[in-house]
């Protein structure tokens, strides 16, 4: 069992691994933020219960130091295997620099990624193959070099746990996982909060320092490799090792009981703290943000959203006239910013078709997206609840029979469906969509002859346009009423449609080619809905799930939240553009509200074209929460941080006033506790709905 044994890279990375979550256990058991005293019992399950878990979480973590170790041989390079493997590496490395691999189809960086990194494995192995005399050597190097990049990560993580328990007092949560997704953002900020310089260098040193001991005690296993037999022996019992590791450490984070939370924490191992923040995606509002006692929250909720009632939203939505049960065809565009549209200031000639759809339909000038992703887009027109802390309800487990736009065109005797044309298992939209109600229409559902054009995300919009119109001439068929909500695909990295269909080369690969062809598709899409007979008893809502970038100046840059929205029905909706500020968690129920729904309604979203209505927008990404209103951005984030913006506007010329995208966003000097409190009651109120079940249909 020469892998288990002291001369094993495996049993000195586990044991220095050990050492340094001891070291780090600690560091923040000392900590000025652990203000707090421990019992007897508290510090036993802190270093017991914490050394058990870190140990096991090292045999998970592991798996790649495994399989690395495992590669290992001599053998491999005799003949033939030596010439096949190498020969293997040689035609993969020649499909990839063909330009027709599955990585160029996706696009952006990934083919040079897979190059290099096959470029690199092939040039190694042919080193090692073809330089026998100096295999040796070179493979003591390439082994030193993957030990030290082990050794560093379990120090970097190390001084990650630190930094991130100073400004949080916890081990990782879902704030760490939203670091990976805003680098730049992180890598800015620890750049200016601390001396990186000295702290990179340290790092490194310590790194190359345990290196060497790691590598020095670790040198005989590399002398004397484990022959086939005695890897299959190491393989059975580190297989083993992995199962019961699986099942342990979930029942030890079990163990993280007391009611000192410095002590659960503290006991918790960091990576898998990591792991569970990635996979629950929700982050504790009470705990990271600014809170008001609960009745305050909803009575301030109530002063925004008239008709609620104690600590819920629901509230009775009541028409004057008939209800008009038409159908509804809900049209969400991918990564579609305002600014694409001419009204905005294009001059791209890039949205045509919608241009001139505006021109027909009511038209809101100032409509906000919640967030910065699809999911997020998703959530807001089908739940109309502000975007809650963390990944989209769209993506948690709890994400099932939610009240939602669909259960009240059911309740109404709809048919619901949600048209998409990838795989609806991404971004867990089959199971969110599923859970609630809905049918699904996605790739899946097509026959090879409805496919003329598909790439990694899906079949082309025009493909999906040709479904639509199937689906929706089946349904009309049956004389009930359909809700129809279809997300598009085609305006996504790689960009890439069929050739021929637009005056932008489809192997361009350029963002504005996508959102040309969408554009087209669209077109293609309402040219033959004119020709059905259910065309005329049909209200279709066209929006953007979210903008095509985020990244900006401020953590909230209202611009890149400024999406299209628009509702068309000829002969029953009339064009006029409606001008107040909006948010996307609104359009559905301004839609019920123009066709008479009468319904017990546990929405946010308001119908803004009532008189009580009082113009705001939410923004936010996964951790900073956002509201707009009088012209000032109020933002909350953790750790029960506020800041607040005076937005003005930057006027570009030969816009329309009501079409000026750009505001300068300036601290406020003097701050608004009103809109302070207005925000956290929005943000508070619905996280707690959430927690508590109260937005079950």
């Amino acid at each position: 069992m020469q892998l288990f044994q002291k001369k094993s890279p495996f049993y000195n990375l586990a044991f220095f691994y050990i050492l340094v979550s001891l070291i780090t256990r600690l560091v923040l058991l000392f900590h000025p933020i652990t203000q707090t005293s421990f019992t007897i019992i508290d510090s036993f399950k802190i270093f017991i219960f914490g050394f058990i878990s870190d140990l096991f979480v090292f045999i998970v973590a592991s798996a790649f130091l495994w399989l690395y170790l495992l590669f290992l041989s001599n053998s491999k390079f005799h003949k033939p295997w030596g010439y096949l493997i190498f020969g293997l590496f040689v035609c993969l490395l020649l499909y990839l620099l063909s330009g027709k691999s599955i990585l160029h189809e996706y696009g952006g960086s990934l083919p040079e990624i897979g190059i290099a990194f096959v470029s690199l494995k092939t040039i190694l192995f042919g080193l090692l193959l073809f330089l026998p005399k100096y295999r040796k050597q070179i493979r003591f190097t390439l082994f030193s070099i993957t030990i030290f990049i082990f050794v560093l990560i379990i120090i970097q993580n190390a001084i990650s746990e630190y930094f991130f328990w100073n400004e949080f007092g916890v081990r990782y949560n879902f704030i760490a996982v939203d670091y990976l997704v805003y680098t730049n953002t992180v890598i800015g900020n620890i750049m200016e909060s601390y001396p990186v310089i000295p702290l990179f260098i340290g790092v490194g040193i310590l790194s190359l320092i345990a290196t060497f001991i790691v590598v020095k005690k670790s040198k005989a296993y590399l002398d004397n490799l484990p022959s086939f037999v005695d890897k299959l022996k190491n393989l059975g019992v580190y297989i083993v090792l992995f199962i019961i590791s699986l099942i342990a450490i979930p029942n030890l984070a079990k163990l993280q009981n007391s009611s000192n939370v410095f002590a659960n924490e503290l006991q918790a191992n960091g990576l898998y703290k990591f792991y569970l923040a990635f996979m629950n995606s929700e982050l504790d509002y009470d705990k990271f943000y600014k809170t008001l006692p609960e009745k305050e929250a909803f009575a301030l909720l109530h002063e925004q959203i008239p008709g609620i009632s104690n600590d819920s939203s629901l509230r009775k939505i009541q028409s004057d006239a008939a209800e008009n049960h038409k159908n509804v065809v809900l049209i969400t565009i991918e990564s579609y910013s305002a600014d694409f549209m001419k009204a905005y200031g294009n001059d791209q000639n890039i949205t045509p078709f919608l241009d001139s759809l505006a021109n027909k339909s009511l038209l809101f000038t100032n409509f906000y997206a919640v967030g910065n992703r699809t999911v997020r887009g998703l959530e807001s027109v089908t739940l109309c609840l502000p975007p809650t802390a963390g990944e989209s309800v769209v993506k948690r487990v709890d994400n099932k029979n939610k009240f939602s736009t669909g259960s009240i065109f059911k309740q109404k005797g709809y048919s619901v469906k949600f048209l998409y044309g990838g795989d609806a298992y991404f971004d867990n939209m089959g199971d969110f969509f599923g859970g609630n109600g809905y049918d699904i229409v996605d790739k899946k559902t097509f026959k090879p002859e409805e496919i003329t054009f598909s790439n990694v995300w899906g079949v082309c919009d025009e493909d999906m346009a040709n479904k639509a119109i199937k689906v929706m001439n089946e349904e009309a068929k049956t004389g009930k009423p359909f809700f129809n909500h279809w997300m598009t695909v085609s305006n996504h990295r790689p960009f890439t449609y069929p050739d021929g269909k637009i005056d932008i080369d489809a192997h361009a690969k350029s963002r504005e080619g996508g959102v040309k062809y969408t554009d087209y598709s669209l077109r293609k899409f309402f040219a033959m809905a004119e020709k059905q007979t259910w065309f005329k008893n049909t209200v279709f809502v066209i929006l953007a799930d979210h903008c095509a970038s985020s990244s900006g100046k401020t953590e909230l840059p209202a611009d890149k939240y400024r999406i299209p929205a628009m509702i068309y029905s000829p002969g029953f909706i009339e064009p006029k553009q409606y001008t107040n500020l909006m948010s996307q968690i609104d359009i559905m129920p301004t839609l019920f509200g123009l066709l008479n729904f009468n319904y017990q309604s546990k929405f946010y979203g308001q119908d803004v074209l009532k008189p009580d209505y009082k113009p705001r927008a939410l923004i936010a990404t996964y951790q900073d929460l956002g509201l707009i209103k009088d012209n000032i951005l109020t933002i909350i984030s953790p750790v029960r941080k506020a800041k607040q913006f005076q937005l003005t506007l930057q006027p570009k010329e030969g816009l329309q006033p009501n079409f000026q995208l750009y505001y300068e966003q300036k601290p406020l000097e003097k701050e608004r506790t009103d809109l302070i409190n207005q925000t956290i009651s929005y943000y508070q109120t619905a996280s707690y709905m959430l927690k508590k079940k109260k937005y079950q249909k």
